[in-house]
């Protein structure tokens, strides 16, 4: 005892904590670190935009340089015409295409690969790719098809991070504090924006290639990192495995999961082995990966996935579109309105966190986020409507629109699919998850893409279209929740077992 006070008070924290809560505390940064650098080099393409097209009357114009056209000779051929915002939607659609159409695939290949090797060649490829669009700069490329066929490899290699980050983050955590575990960690998507926004505003007024060259040198070297340090499962350092359910939640099986288990037209029997038809058999672990059908059947993912495509259309509208609208609205500079844009971001990790919280303490995933965002909607209108008339104001509606748009989308990409993917009709199956996040976030990835493309569709008729666009998607996210919401307000009303997570829906 006396050694023990004679510690110092840093190594008497050290050793407060266990060697498996130091693992996981490793885990969770660096996975951080990796989805970090994915949208940090997804973010440069929004800031680029208003510096690809500008106002070249306003524009001091070079002596050294013969000049025709007053209107255009500052911008960036092919995107010095008219048709510049279609042109724009055809990039953003390229990757996000891709993207989606990857992302089916990208979970089988991630429950089948070693996700060490595959995160580390998905963020080298990355880098590649990002680093060739602003190659584009120095080699004096006006190619629509060159940028475009970069785009769509970007987006295709980009679909190795999220199955493979949220697959590793559910082998080490349970389901105890799920929600806001996951709800700080999904910040990584709004730091990864926010500091894609700043290293690209540094460049993007001088040499804006070096604003996609820079972040592309990042993900690379996250993927070297990734390489030499990842642990994919508590086992391969002989840490305990986490408990993904309760003896409470376990006991709860009967009902609407228990067709699930029993039927082998619904449940691959590759999967489970051989079932048995008692509904209180708990079946080990087994190693067989899910088939993409039998992740489709389990309750809750149908429902989750097409409301993230509604709520992921909303997120990546603005993700895309929202520097170049306040460039346009609010006349600021590229940087400038790159920079304000990461407001939009900042509110973002605070509604990730915030819905975490209540999710883990409601037991509602799906009413957090129905809740969130039905206030979402008439907030997207008051912006649109209030949001230029000062700088606070601005400011204050972008924190309050980023922290209800991402928020829902941020607890459906981690805490849901984590919940969805270590389902107790999986029976122990624990290599669902990656399967499981892929289909859900592959869904949401088709409303990724659908949302730039039809705000480059729809903005030469006016940025008010487009704000009823985003309203009338966050309503059709909410429609899609309707059961799930039913299912847990019956429950709260005594009319089923009180449990956390999906085994009642």
């Amino acid at each position: 005892m006396k050694m023990k006070s004679s510690l110092a008070p840093g190594i008497r924290l050290i050793t407060n904590f266990s060697r498996d809560s130091w693992y996981r505390g490793f885990i969770l940064i660096l996975t951080f670190l990796f989805y970090t650098a994915y949208h940090l080099s997804r973010k440069p393409i929004s800031i680029v935009k208003s510096e690809l097209h500008r106002n070249c009357s306003n524009v001091i114009q070079p002596k050294d340089i013969n000049i025709t056209n007053n209107v255009t000779w500052c911008d960036w051929p092919p995107f010095d015409q008219d048709n510049y915002q279609t042109l724009f939607g055809v990039l953003d659609n390229c990757f996000l295409v891709a993207y989606a159409i990857g992302m089916f695939f990208s979970g089988i290949f991630g429950e089948r690969l070693p996700l060490r090797y595959y995160l580390s060649f998905g963020m080298l490829m990355s880098g590649l790719f990002t680093c060739l669009f602003g190659l584009g700069f120095y080699w004096n490329i006006h190619s629509l098809g060159y940028y475009a066929f970069v785009q769509v490899m970007n987006g295709l290699v980009q679909t190795t991070g999220w199955p493979a980050v949220v697959a590793c983050v559910g082998n080490w955590f349970g389901k105890g504090k799920r929600g806001f575990i996951m709800g700080v960690w999904n910040s990584h998507t709004s730091v990864g924006n926010i500091l894609g926004s700043l290293i690209a505003g540094v460049f993007v007024s001088t040499a804006w290639g070096l604003s996609f060259i820079v972040p592309g040198i990042i993900i690379a070297c996250t993927g070297v990192l990734c390489f030499f340090f990842l642990v994919e499962k508590p086992e391969d350092v002989n840490c305990s495995s986490p408990q993904h359910h309760s003896g409470q939640e376990r006991s709860q099986e009967v009902g609407e999961t228990a067709p699930l288990l029993r039927d082998s037209s619904i449940v691959d029997p590759s999967i489970n082995g051989a079932v048995s038809t008692e509904p209180d058999v708990i079946v080990e672990e087994h190693s067989e990966a899910i088939s993409f059908l039998g992740a489709l059947r389990i309750p809750g993912v149908v429902e989750f996935s097409l409301c993230l495509l509604f709520a992921k259309l909303v997120s990546y509208t603005f993700l895309y579109w929202l520097p170049l609208y306040i460039s346009n609205v609010a006349h600021f500079e590229a940087k400038e309105a790159g920079d304000m844009s990461t407001l939009f971001d900042v509110g973002g990790i605070l509604g990730g966190i915030l819905a975490g919280l209540v999710s883990d303490y409601t037991g509602g995933r799906a009413s957090t986020c129905c809740v969130m965002l039905v206030v979402a909607a008439p907030m997207l209108f008051l912006y649109n409507s209030i949001g230029q008339r000062s700088l606070g104001t601005t400011i204050g509606m972008l924190l309050l629109c980023g922290a209800l748009v991402n928020g829902p989308y941020a607890l459906i990409t981690t805490a849901v699919s984590a919940d969805l993917g270590t389902h107790e009709s999986l029976k122990g199956n624990a290599r669902a998850l990656s399967t499981v996040t892929a289909i859900i976030d592959g869904t949401g990835s088709i409303g990724a893409a659908l949302g730039p493309l039809l705000a480059g569709v729809i903005s030469p008729t006016g940025w008010n279209n487009v704000f009823y666009m985003l309203i009338s998607a966050d309503i059709l996210a909410c429609l899609f929740l309707s059961r799930l919401v039913y299912k847990e307000a019956q429950r709260w009303c005594g009319c089923g077992p009180r449990a956390r997570g999906f085994n009642e829906l």
